[in-house]
């Protein structure tokens, strides 16, 4: 059965590149991390959803001392505070945000809310029992947004209408049509859509099929960041913003070191920067900093939605493995992102006459799916860096030499619902409650390797060539 999950083989590909040159040069792999220092750089979010970004909280100015410290304001690090408090109320927790609350991922993603993980995504592992306590818990979770949403006042604009695989090929209606019949007998209750039934819900006719899950969604991203935010911070997290710490000594207590010159002593560290760990000497060998790019229109009236046909307010995502997501906001515009991604020497940033050409794909797709978009352009167009793991499988658990680092890695586009469930793990670590995680395979999962510079470039821009002449 082919795997439809996004990433998978052009990640292997890369490692495979990468790794077939590692084995004459093994010197210069141990040595590139010395020569290329990854930038500590972190560009504004100037996305769509940045406009509902929460108001920014002081930066840090003085020295303090903490029971925990959280490195990172998004999903991971603002639903972590919150747990940690909720669990440890006597425990004084603090966020450092090098920028905005949200300016990462979490604020510039495709804003579909998925179930399962990445790696698990229409696939099933060896283990089909634990697969579907992945889907409950991953399903369970989306319902506690939208509890959590309601309980700060703040609308993160939820809609729980299910999401969408679309089809591209004949090979890829069989594999889920098997999978759909396996799921559903351990009660899973996703459906396989034939293409008549596609095309009543979505309107475009170039598809042959579709698997449906009716948990899945689509959210504002960065209103569920400032859902979490006043979470965090009514529970009794301090959030710290335009903080940007540069160094860690680790340690029984840990010792950061922000840009401005304070110090900050904890007792335990949560790494909550996904794609930017790395930067901070952390997690080099475990993850791709893959930029993805999206774009948005003008809002359409409900007449000119059903002109082209897209009834079902569902957001989809293709089979491809150089996937395009498209999504429709509460006021009707239409989102489109995905596509061709780009890897950067040492995680660094682009250049804007390469994301002009991203948006160019993304423009010719949209008119590609939906005919009657030809002329329309786009109001705005961005990127977001996502941590992409070899095999797509994440992890949340424990790390450093006294097991006081906690984290979560490795969501590989599955980011918007795994991240929150990530924090609930990691504040059940941190207060010594493991137990109840261990039947999952991301508890402490080890990430495959990923070589380092010049390697890991080389095997990114080939393994993407290959596709791009390869893809359907």
């Amino acid at each position: 059965m082919r795997e439809l999950s996004s990433r998978r083989r052009f990640l292997r590909k890369v490692a495979f590149a990468g790794g077939g040159a590692l084995l004459g040069t093994v010197g210069l792999n141990q040595i590139s991390p010395r020569i290329w220092r990854e930038p500590l750089e972190f560009e504004p979010n100037r996305s769509y959803w940045a406009r509902s970004q929460p108001p920014q909280n002081p930066p840090l100015t003085e020295d303090i001392a903490v029971d925990v410290a959280v490195l990172g304001g998004g999903f991971t690090g603002l639903s972590a505070a919150y747990y940690i408090r909720s669990i440890s109320p006597h425990k004084r927790v603090v966020v450092l945000e090098a920028k905005g609350c949200g300016n990462g991922a979490s604020g510039r993603n495709g804003a579909m809310v998925l179930t399962m993980t990445a790696d698990r995504y229409m696939h099933f592992s060896s283990a089909p029992a634990i697969d579907k306590k992945i889907y409950d818990l991953t399903a369970g979770n989306i319902r506690e947004l939208s509890k959590l949403s309601f309980a700060t006042g703040i609308d993160c604009e939820l809609e729980a209408n299910g999401a969408l695989q679309v089809l591209v090929t004949s090979e890829d209606v069989r594999a889920a049509k098997a999978y759909v019949q396996e799921a559903r007998s351990l009660g899973m209750p996703v459906e396989f859509w034939d293409k008549q039934r596609l095309v009543s819900a979505i309107g475009t006719e170039v598809y042959a099929g579709a698997f449906f899950d009716p948990n899945g969604g689509h959210i504002h991203p960065m209103k569920l960041v400032h859902v979490f935010k006043a979470a965090a911070e009514n529970a009794g997290a301090e959030i710290y913003e335009n903080t940007t710490v540069a160094s860690i000594e680790e340690g029984r207590e840990h010792l950061l070191h922000t840009t401005s010159g304070c110090t900050i002593r904890a007792k335990s560290l949560v790494l909550a920067t996904n794609a930017f760990t790395s930067r901070l000497g952390f997690f080099r060998n475990s993850f791709v900093a893959v930029h993805e790019f999206v774009a948005v229109t003008q809002p359409f009236s409900e007449r000119q939605l059903a002109e082209i046909g897209w009834h079902k307010r569902v957001p989809f995502n293709d089979s491809r493995t150089e996937v395009f997501y498209l999504g429709l906001t509460q006021d009707n515009r239409i989102h489109i992102g995905g596509g061709s991604p780009s890897y950067f020497f040492n995680s660094g940033v682009g250049e804007v006459s390469d994301a002009a050409s991203h948006f160019s794909q993304l423009q010719r797709e949209l008119v590609r799916i939906y005919p009657k978009m030809s002329g329309v352009s786009f109001e705005l167009g961005w990127d977001g860096v996502v941590d992409w793991s070899i095999d797509e499988s994440p992890s949340v658990g424990c790390t450093g030499k006294h097991k006081n680092i906690f984290y979560g890695l490795g969501y590989s586009g599955h980011g918007v619902n795994l991240t929150s469930i990530f924090g609930r793990i990691i504040a059940d670590l941190e207060a010594g409650r493991e137990e109840p995680w261990k039947q999952y395979p991301f508890l402490n999962a080890s990430l495959e390797y990923v070589p380092n510079e010049p390697f890991r470039w080389l095997g990114a821009q080939s393994g993407l060539a290959w596709y791009r002449l390869t893809e359907p």
